[in-house]
């Protein structure tokens, strides 16, 4: 497979059309489908269907564009690495990371690193520790910061000093919010809206089991969240209470929820990590070496 071959065929799926995408290619519509017949071939799949006015992905299609785009984000970045490879240093660093309030203690160390060398840019990735480290496992990533218990076989390390506290979104007219704690016994019979991280499927490798003991299973999970800008909506609305870490969601004065910490105290650490003997940038190289300073 050609790279141009896969921006042609992930152009036609961007535009479900191949004479759309044969104009913004700057190609004739005959070319174009000989290519994506070709491709095809050379892969002995059909990965279109071909509509009255539209083309369609086929489930191969799906798959396809899935690869060609992780592939092309591949090829950009290592471009991006020998272009920076300059007496002047400068380049592009790829971090992916959870939600948590300790970002600001790295985002400092990114802050003064390019106020020296402004050649440098960030590029943030958020999401849960699975999506990140898939990222990270496929070299899309330079880094990973991920909230603590996390599988760390595969990587090299840096742990904050600090540790980010669990507690509960709730709206501030609900019953909970008057108390200064959350217990277990608080949560038994309410609605709650968990994280993908308290979720069953990941509580084996998390604080959550423990804390929650044999009720845990018992718990009445009405919704699950990713990121926590939409589990506070749901929250607002009255569709439950939000289990996550503290100085994430919005609780001023003028805001609806407030947060209250668990009782006993759920901590959690968080790690930056990278891929055992990875080869950086030089950009990405200093970078790390700064982060080892602060850390």
């Amino acid at each position: 497979m050609e790279i141009r071959v896969l921006k042609y065929f992930l152009a036609v799926a961007r535009e479900g059309s191949i004479t759309r995408a044969a104009v913004s290619l700057h190609l004739t519509q005959p070319t174009l489908t000989r290519q994506i017949q070709s491709l095809e071939k050379e892969l002995g799949h059909k990965l279109l269907t071909r509509g009255k006015y539209k083309v369609s992905l086929t489930p191969e299609g799906i798959m396809l564009k899935k690869r060609a785009e992780e592939i092309i984000e591949l090829v950009e970045k290592a471009e991006s690495e020998f272009n920076s490879i300059k007496e002047i240093i400068s380049g592009d660093i790829y971090i992916g990371c959870g939600e948590t309030d300790s970002m600001k203690k790295i985002v400092y160390v990114m802050n003064t690193l390019q106020k020296e060398y402004p050649g440098i840019k960030f590029h943030i990735y958020s999401g849960n520790a699975e999506d990140v480290t898939e990222k990270l496992d496929k070299g899309l990533l330079d880094f990973g910061v991920l909230i603590q218990p996390i599988d760390l076989s595969k990587y090299d390390y840096i742990t904050l000093p600090n540790k980010d506290v669990w507690g509960v979104v709730m709206r501030k007219d609900s019953p909970l919010a008057k108390k200064e704690f959350i217990t277990l016994k608080d949560l038994e019979d309410n609605p709650i809206i968990a994280s993908r991280q308290m979720s069953k499927k990941y509580s084996a490798d998390s604080g959550f089991l423990d804390w929650f003991g044999e009720k845990f299973d018992n718990l009445n999970i009405t919704a699950t969240y990713n990121l926590i800008y939409n589990a506070v909506i749901m929250v607002e609305a009255g569709i439950g209470y939000a289990i996550t870490l503290d100085k994430l969601a919005n609780t001023s004065s003028e805001s609806k929820v407030c947060f209250r910490p668990l009782y006993p105290k759920l901590e959690s650490g968080l790690d930056i990590v990278w891929k055992k003997s990875q080869v950086f940038s030089p950009a990405s190289k200093l970078f790390l070496s700064r982060l080892k300073e602060k850390f």
